[in-house]
């Protein structure tokens, strides 16, 4: 029922303008307060605190129905969820629920994530950003990059430093509303695809904000940062299998259609047999989705297997729009079809919440520290 309920939404309203929203690079403000009144924007967090309510599974399955549309509005709603609301149900105080998690998980605000760096991507340990105690305030200093949302966000988390300690202990995370004086957006970046999502540099020059808005102790802000990790490479895998499955299905009907050699292209078995290949690779990343995230419902470790997950779903998905453009030759990559815009959105998929280098790495060490290698 929630998949469904999703998916003729993002029929009826998403993906007939997609495109105009990719070419215009639009980012679809009415659109997300729809969706933030469907129940999108807390998919997990408790209806006492503004949100649905719902499980890790639901939230994977609302993500891949948004990301078949439109993969940079999935982008946007996943990053609110998780790490956004995630950090906060996890980590905030009573107080910070109430003021800034029940706006957010009920789509009144939009969420951003400030971690990554110009010097630091996969290795978070490296930021620079500080934030100095000042009295009852934090002064926050620094630059954040590729932050999705950090224009048309209204609330930022943001992990600085703020002690000299060893990586795991140096940082902090802060709530910072983004009309904070000393919240700059610095620029936008040109991007090959997800044009719907704002993906901003963020500058703060001596930002101000009350100490309450610290999320945790000081020190605590690297802990805080991760995790969210496993919420949100469940989130991009799910939303890589949803872009995928929008460039399949056009595939696919378009097979059923074209005329060639006096009959449909999917009566050419190289056809059938490459949409066949498709459907099973997005059928086995679905599959990795929906086991990493029942293990997190059940309580359980699950850090391996939404790493596998997000591996597997992003590195598939790449092939599958890229599959789908082949079935529809040159109108494969003109932008009359949808398959072009899902090819470019797919790509940064294995890039953000961890590159697939990254992911191998954890993959690694886990099985590395098992006895049974799985």
């Amino acid at each position: 029922m929630i998949r469904d309920a999703v998916r003729d939404f993002c029929t009826a309203e998403i993906a007939p303008k997609a495109a105009q929203w990719d070419a215009e690079h639009t980012f679809p403000k009415e659109i997300h307060q729809q969706l933030g009144a469907l129940g999108c924007y807390g998919v997990m967090v408790p209806e006492a605190h503004g949100g649905a309510g719902l499980d890790a599974v639901s939230l994977s399955l609302i993500i891949e129905e948004i990301a078949a549309a439109d993969g940079g509005t999935s982008t946007a709603i996943s990053v609110n969820n998780c790490p956004v609301c995630s950090i906060l149900q996890s980590f905030g105080t009573e107080e910070q629920k109430k003021e800034f998690l029940v706006p957010l998980a009920q789509g009144t605000w939009l969420g951003a994530f400030c971690l990554t760096e110009p010097q630091a991507g996969s290795n978070a340990a490296e930021i620079r950003c500080t934030a100095r105690r000042e009295g009852d305030d934090y002064i926050i200093n620094g630059v954040k990059q590729f932050i999705t949302s950090g224009k048309n966000g209204q609330v930022a988390i943001v992990i600085a430093v703020t002690n000299d300690g060893p990586p795991n202990r140096r940082m902090s995370a802060f709530i910072v509303p983004t009309d904070t004086p000393g919240y700059l957006v610095a620029r936008l970046e040109e991007k090959i695809g997800q044009h719907s999502s704002d993906t901003a540099q963020i500058i703060f020059e001596d930002c101000r904000i009350p100490a309450r808005f610290r999320i945790g102790e000081e020190g605590q802000g690297y802990k805080i940062a991760l995790s969210g990790l496993e919420g949100g490479r469940i989130g991009i895998a799910s939303q890589s299998v949803g872009m995928a499955r929008g460039a399949y299905a056009s595939a696919l009907a378009y097979a059923q259609e074209r005329q060639s050699f006096g009959k449909p292209i999917f009566d050419h078995q190289a056809v059938q047999f490459r949409l066949a290949d498709m459907a099973t690779q997005l059928e086995a990343a679905r599959q990795l989705i929906w086991h990493a995230a029942s293990l997190k419902d059940a309580g359980l470790p699950c850090m391996k297997e939404a790493a596998m997950a997000k591996l597997f779903a992003s590195e598939i998905s790449e092939r599958v729009c890229s599959e789908a453009i082949q079935v529809l030759g040159g109108y494969g990559v003109v932008r009359d079809f949808p398959v072009e815009r899902f090819y470019r959105d797919v790509r940064v998929c294995q890039i953000y919440e961890g590159t697939s280098d990254i992911q191998k790495i954890i993959i690694a060490r886990a099985i590395r520290n098992s006895h049974s290698g799985q």
